[in-house]
């Protein structure tokens, strides 16, 4: 059975001597608007809920290069490889898409994959590759959305230059290689909000159910953990609240909007919380 409430979700998280996400149009800088308000991107809080997700033991279509687990090198591959034929037709395909991997029926996916290359043909003394024009073009619309996040207050980015002084390739004249220059960044403390929903007219056409939700809501509290890199080091990204308003119905008391204007963060990372009538929040510590 899919989701019987509407559900609307908040996620307060701090950041110490780290950088959250990185812009790589601006040298790898942590992301900030042009109000100097630090961002992460609703596609890198995606990424780190599908990782979550993938480590509980759920199917992830969208599989980050580290953590592949069928040996599969494209989106396209592992398309084809569990779904074949399927994807010729369209309302199959997505519907067994949807039952497959966790993340398509939660955030939806496109399948666009070109045809493939059926054969090579002489023409006029050269060989021209023919396509297959039967392409592949499936549009799934998930049921869970997840906005950016931005900083409580602007954001004091830190840059480090660094040396990488190791003899990393042999010279010609068997000396050491030249040590090579590099700029690191990071934001010293920041608090950051964003907000989520979970649409149960949407989730009638992927089959995204309660239990579905109720998982979801299980890794959100520790959606840093296992996450650690250079830019992000072990216990720098801290998830404070989860916030999560459970509605009465499919359509909800109140649109999300009204929602969010209930909860107010400060800097600091502490919040104030309204309650509307008959919505009670539950308030949710961090892993």
């Amino acid at each position: 059975m899919s989701l019987n409430n509407k559900i609307d979700f908040a996620i307060i998280f701090k950041v110490k001597n780290a950088n959250p996400n990185g812009d790589p149009l601006n040298g790898n800088r942590p992301r900030v608007d042009y109000a100097n308000y630090g961002e992460v991107s609703d596609v890198c809080l995606k990424r780190k809920i599908r990782d979550r997700l993938q480590e509980s033991g759920s199917a992830i279509f969208v599989q980050s290069d580290e953590k592949k687990t069928d040996g599969m090198t494209s989106l396209s591959r592992r398309a084809e490889s569990v779904l074949g034929e399927l994807l010729t037709r369209k309302d199959e395909a997505a519907k067994k898409a949807c039952e497959i991997w966790f993340d398509v029926r939660s955030f939806g996916q496109v399948f666009a994959f070109k045809g493939k290359k059926a054969s090579s043909k002489k023409k006029e003394g050269t060989t021209e590759d023919t396509k297959d024009a039967n392409g592949v073009s499936i549009a799934i619309r998930g049921p869970v959305s997840i906005q950016s996040a931005f900083s409580r207050a602007p954001v004091d980015i830190v840059s480090t230059q660094i040396t990488k002084s190791v003899n990393s390739e042999d010279t010609k004249d068997g000396g050491k290689s030249s040590d090579t220059m590099g700029m690191k960044h990071r934001i010293d403390n920041a608090t950051y909000l964003t907000f989520g929903a979970m649409n149960p007219q949407l989730a009638e056409r992927t089959g995204f159910s309660d239990g579905d939700a109720e998982a979801i809501k299980g890794i959100l509290p520790k959606l840093f953990e296992g996450d650690a890199s250079s830019a992000r080091p072990e216990g720098s990204m801290k998830i404070e609240k989860v916030i999560w308003w459970k509605h009465n119905s499919k359509l909800g008391q109140y649109s999300s909007a009204r929602v969010h204007e209930t909860l107010k963060v400060n800097e600091d990372g502490t919040y104030q919380l309204n309650t509307l009538e008959g919505l009670t929040p539950e308030e949710i510590a961090g892993f």
